[in-house]
């Protein structure tokens, strides 16, 4: 008779004392049974935000989206805390610098206005992008056309007011900063917003006073000499000081034009013998245009605005 060869019982298998739960030293490292069947763990999650739109650079551990035209900023991961937030600056289209007149200066362009700021939450979504436009120059006699509001995320800053023809009234109460005045044109102060930028000058002659700029108010026309715009502010959000929102110089009759303030703003012209050329913002820089010297043939507008910029930026590793 064979030697009788006793078998384990299914128990003694799949039960509490089972092989696989006890052998701690199991070659598969499985501690239960059920981890033989245990899907592969999930994928983790990226911590830091992920975006398209506009021109995408780099800086350290940031990415920079710069938008010089409309377009969408588009946000297909949202980081975690601390990484779901986003620093910006929008600047808006500024205003054109108005026309020439007989005998007179005319006020150059105030700038667009001027928001920047840190920790701006955000989320997984599509947001439009607004860059605004910038204002006409006016045409012999009219003042110059208002800038256009750029706009990201609620983020709207008026555009740049409009510097003034002669005699003419600004109906436009809200801008970034004000256009500078010619003599007898109204309001006597052209009001920027407090916190997007400064006043434009008035003129108490026959000289255009300065476009404000977000950094400083343009000048007062006390004489024949077109007036320097205000300067703008300078912005490092994409790792290199640019400065933004300069004021549109004003106008003289037979003297200078006032300069242009900081941030690429156009000069202010002058007519009659001198006959300098009044001169237009940079594009994107959000600057108001030079207001136009009295009138001369061949210099029949003043300056255009410089249409606005918007840039965001965030941590991406």
């Amino acid at each position: 008779m064979g030697k009788l060869i006793k078998r384990p019982v299914k128990s003694q298998i799949l039960g509490s004392k089972s092989f696989f739960k006890t052998r701690s030293n199991n070659p598969f490292g499985f501690k239960t049974t059920s981890d033989i069947f245990a899907p592969p763990s999930g994928t983790v999650s990226n911590p830091f935000t992920v975006a398209t739109g506009g021109t995408v650079t780099t800086s350290g551990d940031y990415k920079i989206h710069t938008f010089l035209s409309s377009d969408n900023f588009v946000v297909s991961n949202l980081g975690t805390a601390p990484n779901n937030v986003v620093e910006y600056l929008v600047v808006s289209g500024g205003g054109g610098g108005s026309g020439p007149s007989a005998a007179v200066g005319n006020g150059g362009g105030g700038a667009g206005g001027y928001l920047t700021a840190t920790g701006l939450s955000i989320t997984a979504q599509t947001y439009s992008v607004v860059v605004g436009s910038g204002g006409n120059g006016g045409g012999g006699g009219s003042s110059g056309n208002n800038g256009v509001s750029s706009s990201f995320n609620s983020i709207a800053p008026y555009g740049g007011g409009k510097g003034q023809a002669f005699g003419t009234t600004n109906t436009v109460t809200l801008n970034g900063s004000g256009g500078g005045g010619a003599k007898d044109s109204t309001p006597f102060t052209p009001l920027g917003t407090v916190g997007q930028g400064k006043n434009g000058g008035w003129s108490e002659s026959f000289g255009g006073g300065g476009g404000g700029g977000a950094g400083t108010a343009g000048s007062t026309a006390s004489s024949w000499t077109g007036q320097p715009g205000g300067n703008g502010l300078a912005s490092s959000i994409t790792g290199t000081s640019v400065t933004y929102a300069g004021g549109g110089g004003g106008g003289s009759y037979n003297l200078a034009g006032g300069n242009g303030g900081t941030g690429g703003a156009g000069n202010g012209g002058s007519g009659a013998s001198t006959a300098i050329l009044v001169t237009s913002a940079t594009i994107n820089t959000g600057s108001g245009g030079g207001g136009a010297g009295a009138y001369t043939t061949g210099f029949p507008f003043g300056g255009n605005g410089g249409s606005g910029i918007v840039i965001i930026k965030y941590k991406f590793q």
